[in-house]
């Protein structure tokens, strides 16, 4: 099986040889990884919250990469642009409750940024094709 640099194969599925889609499941796998903390009482409010935001990212791009014309795909980054915006918000309310880290809070910033730059030039990208 053919692998990427990173190791991870590569696939016959478009979505997963997307930068933005690997590193919007890198984003998942970060709040995941965060919210596993979070108090019990938080389990169907900001933990739920954080985790749909961060998986819709990535959904919306395998959704939009299925077979779809350009034209059409482009309209799915948009809603995944919209998408990062919650985990950014919500991460918020997380630190200054001492659920995250500094430390934590400015590595999600940070892949949230990265997400938005990626997810933003994909749809640049396909709107540019005929």
């Amino acid at each position: 099986m053919e692998r990427e640099a990173d190791n991870r194969p590569v696939s016959k599925h478009p979505h997963r040889n997307l930068e933005a889609w690997k590193q919007s499941m890198d984003l998942v796998e970060t709040i995941n990884n965060v919210t596993m903390k979070f108090p019990q009482h938080e389990l169907y409010v900001l933990t739920s919250q954080l985790r749909k935001a961060a998986i819709a990212v990535p959904s919306n791009i395998s959704e939009g990469a299925t077979g779809r014309t350009n034209a059409h795909f482009s309209s799915y980054p948009v809603t995944g642009i919209g998408s990062l915006s919650e985990p950014d918000t919500k991460a918020e309310p997380a630190f200054r409750l001492a659920y995250i880290t500094h430390k934590e809070f400015e590595e999600t910033s940070r892949k949230v940024d990265s997400c938005k730059a990626l997810v933003f030039g994909l749809k640049k990208s396909l709107l540019k094709r005929p």
